[in-house]
């Protein structure tokens, strides 16, 4: 497996992207990570972009270029959450969402994909959630948005499947992350009770597939939606 490919991972100063970094790092791979805010793990280059913005990411993707080389494996994982129930969701709740967990993967596999035509071989790993498909009240906004981005990797999958570029979608399920560590015990113990598994995933088994996914290992694999959730969503 070539080892030394770039690397950009959104959203990679904490939780599953940092993992997803980490994991990159530690095969030798050349890894870049955008944040807002904070910076990626060691032995990652960290750029500021906000992926609602395409003049930020054209930006950053020139600073990776320039320090390391074109950008060879994309992983769009930024995302936000503003979760309410459908009555009380602001227009303003649904269309950030929208434009960062959709919008920010458009701009970013968007500007990736000049520099992997030119090389004819390319890697879109699409981060969604076992929610875009499974549902979740209060999360109408959220699910659609991840839910999209099946859509997004199979119609890129037919657009540019024969020029060595695959495009898949990995959806983690309930994760050990600062979000689902303030839930009380009653919710976790809760929410355990419908995954198979029994437990939630951490971080570094989501980033053990995406990087998979992205090594030549999975040449012929594209517009596949892989769940890492311990069967929660089974089916959907």
């Amino acid at each position: 497996m070539s080892t030394d490919r770039v690397v950009l991972v959104t959203g990679g100063n904490r939780g599953i992207g940092r993992a997803i970094a980490e994991r990159f790092v530690a095969a030798g791979y050349r890894v870049a990570v955008t944040a807002r805010s904070g910076e990626g793990p060691a032995g990652t280059l960290t750029v500021r972009a906000d992926v609602t913005d395409a003049a930020a990411v054209d930006a950053a993707f020139t600073e990776v270029e320039n320090a390391l080389g074109p950008v060879e494996i994309v992983v769009a994982n930024a995302g936000i959450t503003k979760d309410t129930l459908l009555l009380r969701m602001t227009e303003d709740d649904f269309d950030s969402v929208v434009a960062t967990n959709l919008g920010g993967a458009f701009r970013v596999v968007k500007r990736a994909s000049k520099g992997m035509l030119r090389a004819k071989w390319g890697r879109v790993v699409l981060i969604s959630s076992v929610v875009g498909l499974y549902g979740s009240a209060g999360q109408i906004n959220y699910a659609a948005s991840k839910s999209a981005l099946v859509g997004f990797a199979r119609s890129l999958t037919r657009e540019l499947g024969g020029r060595g570029i695959t495009a898949n979608v990995v959806a983690p399920g309930f994760i050990e992350t600062d979000m689902t560590a303030e839930l009380s015990a009653d919710t976790q113990a809760e929410y355990k009770k419908n995954i198979p598994a029994g437990r939630f995933a951490t971080a570094d088994e989501v980033a053990g597939v995406v990087a998979w996914i992205a090594s030549d290992d999975a040449a012929y694999i594209s517009g596949a939606v892989i769940p890492v959730d311990g069967g929660l969503g089974m089916g959907h």
